[in-house]
């Protein structure tokens, strides 16, 4: 049974913290900016991480199209796939506007179709969530992957923000199918 009383709060909650994560990651872009003008130059390996994230971010951002253009979702379901698609606007347009600072080019999205989503797996509100959770824990993984990767520690900061947006979609979509919203003391 999925409880639509635990994704409205999350809904508040993300209404309520979106200027800690904004600051986060506005400091992320002021640091690119102010390394660039020390004549820093950014790793190649940096920004190929970067482009790695932000082709995950547009997945995401595709995945919860496909989501809310389902009809599959009821209204209190559907507008935090909404806020949850948001933020991963938001970590698309950082990381974009991080590229393009350090002097990189960032990746497109691609078209939804060119995504292999399971659409037709897709009958229930049920699968709709697990399609969601399973993308949000591939992008915990990622950025688990990726914050040590880094060779630019603020860049590390920024990963590991989203990370924890991540790990919070995750345990919130969860929570909503039923399941134990924190099933390891460990992110994987």
């Amino acid at each position: 049974m999925i409880d639509e009383s635990i994704l409205a709060a999350a809904s508040r909650r993300n209404f309520m913290s979106e200027g800690g994560k904004l600051s986060v990651l506005a400091v992320a872009l002021l640091v690119g900016s102010e390394k660039m003008a020390k004549g820093a130059s950014p790793s190649p390996s940096d920004l190929g991480i970067l482009n790695t994230a932000l082709g995950l971010e547009y997945e995401g951002i595709a995945a919860y199209q496909v989501g809310a253009e389902s009809k599959l979702l009821k209204p209190a379901i559907l507008k935090v796939a909404v806020q949850f698609q948001s933020d991963h606007k938001k970590h698309a347009e950082a990381l974009a506007n991080t590229i393009v600072k350090l002097g990189g080019s960032p990746v497109s999205a691609k078209k939804t179709a060119e995504y292999d989503f399971p659409t037709h797996k897709l009958k229930t509100e049920a699968d709709v969530l697990k399609f969601a959770a399973g993308l949000e824990q591939g992008a915990v993984s990622a950025y688990l992957g990726a914050v040590p990767a880094f060779e630019d520690r603020d860049l590390a900061k920024v990963a590991a923000s989203i990370l924890g947006n991540e790990a919070q979609h995750v345990s919130l979509l969860l929570n909503a199918l039923g399941q134990n919203p924190d099933p390891s003391p460990f992110m994987t």
